[in-house]
C-alpha cells in the first residue's frame, strides 16, 4: 500500500506541517518579543543615568565603573550556560536577562554623554534596519550557515580582547578598527543566530524547555544588536 497516496496520511502530514509553523512563528515572536524588552531596559537606564548628575558622579570615576564594566561579561559566560540554564526557571532566566539589560544600559549610558541624542537615534534607526534584513535572511534563506560560527567565534574573541586592552591603552586606531569589526561579525551573527533560533526550536522539546530557549536565543540577538549599534554609533556618532 502506498502511504504517501493515502488522503488521510497527506491530510495528518499537512497539520502537523500547520502546527509546526505555527509553533515555529510562535516561538521567533516570543524570541523578539523578550529581547525587544531587553532593549527597552537598556535604553530607559541607560538614559535615566545620563540624565541623573548625581547618578553619573556615583558611577563614573569610581571603583563601581570597573564592575558595571565587567559585570555583564561574567554573567555571560557564567550565568546563561546550558547547565545553568536547564536549572532554572524560565522565570530566573528572564530575570537575569533583564537584569543584564539594565547593567548594559549603565554602561551605555556614557554614550548617551558622548554623542548628541539626533546622532544616536539615526544610528539606532541604521541599526535596526541592519538587524531586520539580517534576521529575515537567517530565517528564510536555504543556505546552511553553520560554518559561519567558527570564524565568527574567532572574530568575537578577537573583539573582546581588543577591547578589553583598549580600555587601558586609550588607542583610536585600535577603536576604529574594532568598531569595523563590530559591524561586519555583529550583522553576520545577526543571520548567523537567527537560523540557529530557528533551527532549534522542536514542538516535543515542550514549553517550558522552548520558553527557556526563546530567552537563550533573545539574549543573542540582544547582544548582536547593542553591539552593532555601538559599533555604528563610534562610526557614525556625532560628538557633542
Amino acid at each position: 500500500m502506498n502511504y504517501n497516496s493515502n488522503p488521510n496520511v497527506q491530510s495528518a502530514s499537512r497539520s502537523s506541517a500547520r502546527e509546526f509553523d505555527a509553533g515555529l512563528q510562535a516561538h521567533m515572536q516570543k524570541v523578539y518579543k523578550v529581547m525587544s524588552f531587553g532593549l527597552i531596559v537598556t535604553a530607559a537606564v541607560g538614559m535615566a543615568i545620563a540624565s541623573s548628575e548625581v547618578a553619573i558622579n556615583l558611577i563614573f570615576g569610581t571603583p563601581l565603573q570597573w564592575v558595571i564594566l565587567f559585570a555583564p561579561l561574567a554573567i555571560i559566560w557564567f550565568g546563561f550556560t546550558p547547565q545553568r540554564a536547564h536549572r532554572m526557571s524560565t522565570g530566573q532566566l528572564r530575570g537575569i536577562f533583564y537584569g543584564l539589560s539594565a547593567l548594559y544600559g549603565a554602561t551605555f549610558s556614557i554614550l548617551f554623554l558622548m554623542f548628541t541624542g539626533e546622532s544616536l537615534m539615526r544610528v539606532f534607526f541604521i541599526t535596526a534596519g541592519t538587524f531586520a534584513a539580517m534576521s529575515i535572511l537567517g530565517y528564510t534563506t536555504k543556505k546552511d550557515l553553520t560554518n559561519m560560527g567558527a570564524f565568527l567565534l574567532m572574530g568575537l574573541i578577537g573583539i573582546i580582547i581588543a577591547s578589553v586592552v583598549n580600555i587601558f591603552i586609550g588607542s583610536t586606531m585600535v577603536s576604529f578598527v574594532v568598531s569595523i569589526l563590530g559591524v561586519l561579525i555583529f550583522t553576520l551573527m545577526t543571520a548567523f543566530d537567527t537560523q540557529r533560533i530557528k533551527e532549534s526550536y522542536a514542538y516535543s522539546h515542550g514549553d517550558v524547555a522552548n520558553d527557556k530557549m526563546a530567552t537563550m536565543g533573545a539574549l543573542s540577538l540582544y547582544l548582536n544588536f547593542i553591539m552593532l549599534f555601538q559599533s555604528l554609533v563610534h562610526l557614525m556618532g556625532q560628538q557633542r
